[in-house]
């Protein structure tokens, strides 16, 4: 019953590998507290520590949910500040304002931070070396930072930069210091070995099911299975029996856009906690009035529905309904996305100490170490300052743990019981209680006059994150994420006549956004479309992109990059085929060859191919990395079910009936990164809108059928 994660490991034998020197913020012994900058420790701008014995200390602003910021953000600074990653510790920012935006999401680590981080470092270089002049009485021009220390040029001098750390602290920030030229980096753009590798694979790496604090209790959560019903009773007899537990008390679940009852099992630990809340009997009253479209059967019969009548515009050139109305050849098709859950490997948790005077302690894998500072103050009524957030590692995430229900609910708990308590969902409450990616459709319209694309509409329908989450849309205004996504200007296709329409269908199945947010949704629609729109003009797909492209040269070597090394031009035998998409997100341009061929159990998908361009990037490894998880999670969005609602409750549980791909289904891979001087797009999600579109079009290549529902029958 004691045996965490960590002990799990170490009883498997990984215990050889010792602490890695770049990880500190996440390890075992100092993982759970907070750096102070103590009398020889000084900050000298808000992401550097620079302490007297040389000990150097970055704090990553972005928290660490898989995607790498762990290296990739301190990379940034290292780079300018004249330092190798081997020489530094990391902390986890805490929530503070000074931070800035703490937002892991969005693709937006490296290259919402590019420009401050780096300018952060040369803003301390700059201070040392003028130290370093100012001792030794010489001009800063004369000065040059290497390897944590300053040297005199033509000299034998030098100083470490914890030697004038002191003097360097009196000094103004610079607004403006001088940046490296991209050709003289040294380690951005560079492989270098992840150094929190080590300690994540031997269990020394803290996630937020090892948080343990002296005093703390366990709380399992009990959730209604329809999501919004009130509690009619309670018998907790049976469950209050159990050895170990402590006490069982009613709670809410406090989700961003509305509040629904829960009940709380107390215990010592937290096997008494999960035998309790089985042992407990909840009687739940339906809430029928909070049901809307909370089948997917109802969902779905309202979207399609809403596919028959004109959306709002969001963006039009040139008049798309007359144009299409008078055309000669014209298409039209609907495609079906589904909801989706995220389903990381570590479920939500959070423990949470609502202290006596009032104080607020958390320690929690959160995406966004701010937003849930403010969060928790808001909901516990407390001033900020009195809270303190510890951000752990977070064990996957892909959107969810931003939506921060659990944490609520931690909070209520401890309040009430006056305790420390650590709340942990099971894989049950993530798959069932969501919230998931919305199911969309996409209701494509296409017109084709003497063999070339003339007129394009994408009618996205569904419903919005933004208006169910932040109950932040206007009525009849479309959803802007929704429209950014399929903008002209995104996806660059140069169609003479070009169309944007959304269709809002509410439901009260929470939403959020997924990896990908609204593009792994619509780049199934777009570039399926185009597909078809290539077969009805008789060209070549690939031909047909890059005639539509001729004007976006970033696109161009995208698709001709994947032509060569798919080797697209050369035919495939008999019982094979491929199939393309390009699609371009946070700021990148992702496309991607996928190969399938037949066999006596249906379809085989053999390897995919992908091309990205994301600019100006931190470590080829990991852009590498990052876009094989997108294709393996997009094979799995394409071809697994998706997550289900009868009788207003959800269908599936676990991965039992919540299908993951498992690496025996998992194709071979291949990753090619255009190199260019662009400014950084994001990673960790364009690779995967592409996957989809790719493979329903190689599907309709090798059959000859043209599916436009996921999941696909592969």
């Amino acid at each position: 019953m004691k045996n965490n994660r960590r002990e799990f490991i170490k009883n498997l034998g990984l215990t050889g590998i010792g602490l890695s020197i770049g990880i500190d913020g996440f390890s075992k012994n100092v993982a759970l507290k907070k750096l102070t900058a103590a009398t020889l420790a000084l900050e000298i701008n808000p992401f550097i520590i620079i302490e007297n014995t040389g000990k150097i200390t970055l704090v990553n602003s972005r928290p660490d949910m898989g995607q790498g910021s762990t290296q990739a953000v301190p990379s940034l600074l290292a780079e300018e500040l004249e330092v190798s990653l081997d020489q530094v510790s990391i902390i986890q920012s805490d929530g503070r304002s000074k931070y800035g935006s703490q937002q892991s999401g969005g693709s937006s680590s490296v290259r919402g931070l590019w420009m401050p981080l780096r300018q952060a470092g040369a803003a301390a270089k700059e201070m040392l070396i003028k130290a370093a002049a100012e001792k030794w009485g010489v001009n800063a021009a004369d000065c040059y930072a290497e390897a944590g220390k300053i040297f005199l040029k033509g000299s034998q001098k030098s100083v470490t930069y914890g030697e004038v750390a002191d003097l360097a602290s009196t000094y103004q920030v610079p607004k403006n210091p001088k940046l490296k030229d991209p050709k003289d980096f040294k380690i951005i753009g560079k492989y270098n070995k992840r150094l929190d590798v080590p300690d994540r694979v031997s269990g020394k790496a803290i996630y937020g099911i090892d948080a343990e604090i002296p005093g703390m209790v366990y709380a399992k959560v009990v959730h209604s299975p329809r999501i919004h019903d009130s509690i009619a009773s309670i018998d907790d007899a049976t469950a209050r029996k159990v050895v170990g537990v402590l006490d069982v008390i009613k709670i809410e679940r406090a989700m961003p856009h509305t509040k629904v009852d829960a009940v709380a099992v107390i215990a010592q630990n937290q096997w008494a906690a999960l035998k309790g809340a089985k042992a407990l009997t909840v009687n739940w009253k339906s809430e029928s009035g909070k049901y809307l479209n909370q089948n997917t059967s109802e969902y779905f019969e309202a979207a399609y529905t809403a596919a028959k009548k004109p959306g709002i515009r969001a963006e039009e050139k040139g008049d798309f309904d007359a144009h299409f109305e008078s055309a000669g050849t014209k298409l039209e098709a609907i495609y079906e996305t589904p909801f989706l859950a995220h389903a990381a490997i570590e479920s939500e948790n959070a423990t949470v100490h609502v202290k006596d005077d009032g104080s607020v302690e958390v320690w929690a894998p959160i995406q966004g170490p701010d937003g849930a500072l403010s969060q928790v103050a808001q909901y516990l009524g407390v001033p900020e300052e009195k809270v303190k957030i510890n951000v752990t590692l977070l064990g996957g995430s892909f959107g969810r743990k931003a939506y921060m229900d659990f944490l609520n609910e931690a909070c209520d708990i401890s309040r009430k019981i006056k305790k420390p308590v650590k709340v942990l969902w099971t894989k049950e409450d993530d798959i069932a209680q969501g919230p998931y990616r919305p199911a969309m459709l996409s209701r494509m319209q296409g017109v084709i006059e003497n063999g070339r694309a003339k007129a394009f509409h994408h009618q996205a329908i569904g419903e919005s994150i933004a208006g169910q989450v932040f109950n932040g849309l206007r009525p009849n205004t479309a959803d802007d994420w929704l429209s950014g996504e399929l903008s002209q200007e995104n996806h660059q296709y140069n169609f003479e006549v070009n169309k944007v329409s959304y269709s809002r269908v509410k439901t009260s199945i929470p939403v959020v956004w997924w990896r990908s947010v609204y593009a792994s949704n619509f780049g199934w629609g777009q570039e399926c479309f185009i597909d078809e729109m290539a077969h009805e003009a008789k060209k070549d797909p690939l031909e047909f992109r890059l005639g539509l492209l001729k004007n976006a040269p970033r696109f161009t070597k995208v698709l001709n990059l994947l032509a060569e090394k798919a080797d697209y031009k050369t035919p495939l035998p008999a019982g094979k085929a491929k199939g393309i998409a390009v699609f371009r997100s946070f700021d990148s341009i992702s496309a991607a060859c996928v190969f399938v061929s037949k066999t006596d159990n249906g379809i085989k998908i053999d390897k995919v191919v992908s091309v990205i361009d994301c600019g100006m990037f931190v470590n080829p490894d990991n852009v590498k990395a990052q876009t094989e998880g997108n294709i393996i999670m997009g094979i799995q969005a394409a071809t697994k079910g998706g997550i289900t609602f009868e009788n207003n409750q959800c269908v599936q549980s676990n991965y039992h009936d919540y299908q993951v791909l498992r690496n025996s289904e998992t194709p071979k891979m291949e990753i090619h990164i255009v190199e260019n001087y662009e400014r950084p797009g994001g990673v960790g999600e364009p690779g995967l809108p592409p996957i989809a579109p790719a493979l329903g079009n190689a599907i309709f290549n090798l059959t000859g059928k043209r599916e436009r529902k996921l999941p696909l029958g592969v």
